[in-house]
This record gives C-alpha cells, structure tokens and sequence, in this order.
C-alpha cells in the first residue's frame, strides 16, 4: 500500500469509526490488516477495494458531512442546562420543530432548544434560512442510571445446572422461583443472577452455549415449568401427559442419580410435545386479554420471531439457507408462508407469553421474598448468524462479519465468537429502536442486568469471513448513545446494570461507566496490583461501584482453584501451553499468594487447622470473608461453590472435548446435587452465614 493511499483509507476509516491500529497495551500499538479496515468498510456500504473508490468515497462522505445539519442521533443528558453540541452548531435562525414520544409539538428558534422535554427518545426537524432541512432522534435521558438500593449479596447460577426433583431433566423457571424465594428469606440474599435465557437456535443438536442465542429479545420455552401455565389443569389428554412426565422424570434421575449430561434437545422434545397439548385448551376471558397486551406491546418483532421459529420447523434453522424469497423477512413468499402457518406462528407466539410470564412471576417472587433487586438477567453480546434476530433484522447486522477479539495475554490467536455485529451507522439512523426495544422486552422481568462484553458498547472487534481473529479490526460505535439509551431505559425500569468489563478494556471506559452509574465486574483472582509489585489487591483498594466475585461461569470453582484442581482438568484435557509442572506451580503460588493476605487479615476461620490447602471449606468461607471487606456495592457467589464443586461450567477453547453448558450443579465428588438438598447443604449455608450482615430486608 503506497503512502498516499494509505493516508486517504486512514482517513476514510476514520470518519465512518474504523480503526486502522489499536494499542493492547500503553507502550504498544499494532496496525491492523489493510485487508480487516476494507472489508470493515464494505460491510458498512463503503468501497474501499481500489485508490480511486477510496478517493471518491472520501469526498462524498465529507460532502455529506459538511451538507447535513443534524446527525441521525443526537444525545442530551437531563441533568445538562446546555443544548447538545449538534444543536448549538445549527445556523442562526434555524427553525427546530421536536415532536415528542407522546406526539406533542413544540417550536423553537433559540436556545435553550432541548429545555422541559421529558425522558424519551424525540424528533428533531430543523430547517435552515437556506431551506436546508435535517432530522434526528433526540434520546433525552437521565443522567446516572439507577443505583443499587444499599449493598447487598446474592446467588450466581447457572440456571439449566439448577436442577429440582420437578424438574424435566434442566433448571426451570419454577426452579429459579423457589432459588429465589429461598434465597430471600431464609439466606438475605438480595439477588440472583442467572446466564442468558434467549431464545436457543432450534433443532437438533442445539448450540448448548447460551451465549449465543437465536434471538435476545425472546426468551427460550425450554425454561419453562410447564405444570405452572395455567391450561395445564385443563388439558384433555391427560395420558399423554401422564407418559411425558414419566418420561421426563427418567431424563431428570438419569442426571441426578447417574452422572448423565443435561441433554437440552431431550428436555426440549419432551416440553413441545406437553405443551402442543396444553396449548390446545382455549384462553380464559382474562388471560386472552393479557396475551392480546403482550402481542400489541411487541408488535413486528414477536409476529417475525414467531414466523420464524415456525419456517424453521420446515426448512431448517439456517435461514440463510431457505429458499430464496423466505430469506427476506418482508417478501410476498414471506407473508403467504405467514398465513399459511398461522398455527405454527400462533403456538410460538403462545410460548413466547407464556415464558416472559414466569419470567415475570420469578422477579415477583424474589422481590416479594425481601429481594432489593432480584433476578438479575445477563444480555448476550450477540445472536447466532442464522438465527431468528439475524433474519428478521438483516438491515442493521453487518453482513460478513463476526465479533470476536483481537490476540492477548490469554489467547495469543485471538478469538472469533461467530456472532454477527449491528452496524453503528445502521443503528444511528433509526435512532437505536432495536437496542431499545431489546432492552425494553429484558427489562420486563429483569431486576438488573448484566451485560457481557460491555466494552462492545464503545467498540468491537470486526472479523471478516474467512479471516483469522488475527486479520480483524475495531469498529466504533457512538458509546455516549449506547449509553443514554441504556440509562434511559434501565430509568425507566427502575433496574441497575453490570458491565462484564473483564480483560482489555480501552483507556477511559471504565470511568465514563462509573461516571453513568454502571456497575463493573471485578473477579477476585484478577484484581491485583498490576501497576505495582503484582501482589493481591488488598479489600480496601477494590472499587466500589462494581459487582465482586470469587469467580464465573467461564473460571474454575473456587475449590478448584485454591487445591490447583483445575490445572490437573487442563492437563488431563491437553490444553497446556507449557509443562503441567510450571503450570501447578504458578497455580499453587498464586493460591499461596492469596491465602496469605486472607490469614493476614484474620479472615480464615479460628477452627481451621494445619497449613494453607488442609480446610478447603474454611479457605472457601475466607475468600468470601475477603470480598466483604471491599467496598463493593454487590457480591456474588457462584451456588456451586457451595457444595464444592470443581467443574467449571464452561471451559474456553473447547468444544468437544468438555462438556460446556450441560453440568449440574455436584459436590466436591462430582455427584449431581438437586435444589431440594443444595438448599439445606450445612456447607452453602455455611458460606452464606459469612454474609450474615448483609441480609436484605
């Protein structure tokens, strides 16, 4: 690449928010692929293939930007008394009419512009002296997003690991119910956070990452309890149902009592044909007029989710793949497929309701436990290609593109998620009502939310098809607007939010989040002194505004990692890098690290005898002990860790090798352990005794 054209693809990359370098680290700054930034651009309609198409998309993206009075989004904070920059920027004399989410008008001709709108995303048309019209969204939001009401604990699941002797072979939302209602009265814990529950990808095999889903917006029906809707009772065909269950205990006691996998396409088999049955028994005057509310409320997008769950039931979950005119989710083939699978589309539009129904009835159920907070939710930070949001929104993803991350300490290959990213411009233009709408549907079960990956709300890491993770680049998203939305809608609900902010996370993010009052992550075997000697970070030196754990669903048990289990589990799997004696040896120091500053401090119990390592249950109390200390608003701890579990739930970089997504939740010998006997395991209430002063309530 010749230095001119290098500079005018830098500069054409800058302005549509493409990177060409990134800096991993404060003293280091590596350039991406020419190749990664062209191909960035293409999928954000920009042709960069040759000079002379970089030459002229340059001028006339500078043509535009120079001709345009408005951006297509613009962001005013409640608490600012000045108008938003894009506003003071307009000529003098120009004209702005704001039409408000309520429909009320109002014009205006000098500043203050923005002065007594309410919170709510608005329109702006301004017309200048010289008859130039602009339009744009107006998202007025507050300024911090809600608070945590005081501090609190809670309970980190895995909500398929969670199983009870009702449920059908996973954890179900009667499970989650009962955690819940538990955990509140008995235990003081003021939340429970759970792992996605989006809508899976169907078919057999199911992708068992809940982490990539076939829709965020839509909850998956497999979570359901199906003996808790109500038009089970009325069923007719009760041997049928009678046989399902039988079936469906088997599927439970071969995980509970004989170490099989959780097998969510079994249990998934085994719901549709229940609830095939169920849902025949006609709506009560009432609950018809509920699920009418619930359709109006989501409108296109539950029709689309619906249409699409029913086409995939004939050709295939890959909709990439379906013939051509079913491709387009707005085509004629499209609709007369629509109409003619009017049941299909109406049992899944069914199962839809139902869902966000126990959803909903599971945050009741924790608040009215004592719960300040409740269930907290986790956002992916994408959905599957081929997948219903992938289909039904095609104009805002980025074609030929997947989220991943770039080479780093952890993973010198870097790592492609296979998920494919909104595009920011796409999102701008249509003033984000996708990611309104989709945090607006979470946000009606959610006491909180976690949102994987937040830095993605500043940038992603873009990989062409094909490429390595090597060969990608990051792609700019307007992050004040991710934001205000968010504030705007978490306001609304009344819900806090935590930011997984683990890893590489770009100078200034974490304190723009602090500043709107996000919450960060902050695990405990990472937070060292890192800009020091390396040593444990001591509790009074970990931030506030965050949510402290011991560990997640992604690193090893706490048991695991203080006895060095997990190194033998890699080592066993061939997933060492170097010599497993190097490896249980920065194991062991780095445990040996941290038991030290936890006997320091007196945190190890007084009945615990003999060297670090001897009284795992104690050392497991102490950690917790540690996390108390700090000043963070929440602590987490992982269920498992309460019966001595050593697995991890999920173990990166593999697939086949572990089974990622399918464990219950086992004590310390691996044997499978039900809610009824997790709930009165003397260790986890032992564990929850360290929280005693935290009890909500």
């Amino acid at each position: 690449m010749t230095g001119a054209r290098a500079d005018e693809l830098s500069r054409l990359a800058e302005v549509h928010g493409v990177a060409v370098s990134y800096s991993p680290a404060p003293d280091l700054t590596v350039t991406v692929p020419a190749s990664a930034v062209v191909a960035a651009l293409g999928a954000l309609g920009v042709d960069a293939t040759t000079p002379e198409a970089v030459r002229a998309a340059l001028a006339d993206r500078e043509r535009a930007l120079d001709a345009r009075l408005l951006p297509p989004t613009v962001v005013h904070w409640a608490g600012d008394t000045h108008d938003p920059a894009a506003l003071t920027a307009l000529p003098p004399g120009t004209r702005v009419r704001i039409e408000t989410e309520e429909g009320e008008e109002s014009y205006r001709a000098s500043a203050p512009l923005v002065a007594g709108l309410p919170l709510g995303v608005h329109r702006v048309t301004a017309t200048a002296p010289d008859g130039r019209t602009g339009h744009a969204h107006l998202v007025v939001a507050p300024d911090r997003l809600p608070a945590p009401p005081g501090r609190s604990y809670g309970l980190l699941v895995q909500l398929y690991s969670l199983l009870s002797r009702r449920s059908w072979g996973m954890g179900d939302l009667g499970d989650l119910a009962e955690l819940a209602g538990w955990a509140g009265r008995t235990a003081g814990a003021g939340f429970v956070q759970v792992n996605p529950l989006h809508s899976a990808v169907p078919g057999a095999p199911t992708d068992p990452s809940p982490y990539r889903p076939s829709s965020r917006r839509f909850p998956d029906p497999v979570h359901l309890r199906v003996e808790d809707v109500p038009e089970y009772a009325y069923a007719e065909d009760r041997e049928r149902l009678a046989g399902l269950l039988e079936r469906a205990a088997r599927l439970r006691d071969a995980v509970l009592g004989e170490g099989a996998l959780i097998d969510r396409d079994a249990v998934w088999e085994l719901k549709r044909e229940a609830l095939e049955t169920v849902l025949a028994v006609p709506l009560g005057p009432g609950r018809r007029a509920a699920y009418d509310a619930f359709r109006a409320a989501h409108g296109q997008a539950l029709d689309d989710h619906a249409t699409y769950c029913a086409l995939a039931e004939t050709h295939g979950p890959d909709w990439t793949t379906w013939p051509d005119g079913l491709r387009d989710p707005r085509s004629e083939e499209t609709a007369r497929a629509r109409t003619g699978l009017a049941d299909r589309v109406a049992f899944h539009t069914r199962l839809a309701w139902l869902t966000d129904g126990q959803l909903r009835a599971a945050q009741r159920v924790a608040r009215e436990a004592g719960m300040p907070v409740g269930i907290v939710h986790d956002l992916a930070v994408g959905v599957h290609p081929t997948g219903a949001d992938a289909w039904a929104q095609q104009g805002v993803f980025a074609a030929g593109m997947s989220v991943g991350a770039p080479p780093d300490a952890f993973n010198a290959r870097g790592q492609d998620w296979g998920l494919p990213p909104w595009r920011p411009d796409r999102l701008a233009a249509c003033g984000y009502a996708p990611y309104r709408d989709l945090l607006r549907a979470l946000f009606r079960y959610a006491g909180a939310l976690r949102i994987d990956h937040v830095m993605g709300l500043f940038r992603l890491w873009w990989i062409p098809a094909g490429s390595p993770p090597t060969e990608g680049t990051y792609v700019h998203y307007d992050a004040e607007a991710m934001l205000a939305v968010l504030a705007l809608e978490a306001g609304r609900a009344g819900a806090v939010v935590i930011g997984e902010d683990l890893g590489t996370v770009a100078p200034g993010v974490r304190e723009t989040l602090q500043r709107r009052g996000l919450l960060g992550t902050s695990v405990l075997w990472f937070e060292r002194d890192w800009t020091g000697d390396g040593r444990p970070l001591p509790p009074e030196r970990w931030r506030a505004d965050c949510l402290a754990t011991a560990t997640t669903h992604d690193l090893p048990p706490t048991a695991a990692r203080l006895t060095g289990d997990h190194v033998e589990l890699r080592d066993r799997l061939g997933l060492l890098t170097r010599p497993v004696a190097e490896e249980r040896a920065e194991a062991v120091a780095d445990a040996a690290e941290w038991l030290a500053l936890l006997g320091s401090l007196g945190l190890v119990d007084s009945t615990a005898t003999g060297p670090p390592g001897t009284d795992e249950e104690a050392e497991v109390r102490a950690v917790h002990r540690f996390l108390l200390r700090t000043p963070a608003r929440l602590i987490g701890v992982w269920l498992p860790d309460g019966v001595g579990d050593r697995r991890p739930q999920n173990l990166p970089g593999t697939w086949a090798e572990y089974p990622n997504w399918r464990l219950p939740i086992a004590d310390r010998e691996g044997r499978a352990v039900p809610l009824e006997e997790l709930t009165a395991a003397p260790r986890l209430r032992a564990l929850l005794e360290v929280f005693a002063q935290l009890r909500a309530g």
